[in-house]
């Protein structure tokens, strides 16, 4: 899985369409600006869920995502 840090530009990328998130982000561009731990992995049994990701999208707006929700931006 690809691992990201604080800067690195990315795409939002949540094909499941019956995501609540996928018709407002998918697809959609910007930067990380902060990287949050928390105890989701817990819940899930899934520790690369313990990290919440803070991404500044174009649009200006700020959003959460997990790091499977991420892939390299498409120039």
């Amino acid at each position: 899985m690809e691992s990201f840090s604080e800067g690195d530009r990315v795409r939002i990328d949540i094909p499941d369409e019956t995501d609540p998130d996928h018709s407002q982000y998918h697809g959609e561009h910007g930067t990380i600006v902060a990287i949050i731990n928390d105890h989701a992995g817990k819940v899930t049994g899934d520790e690369r869920d313990s990290t919440l990701i803070r991404v500044k999208l174009e649009s200006g707006s700020k959003a959460d995502f997990r790091q499977r929700d991420l892939r390299p931006p498409i120039e």
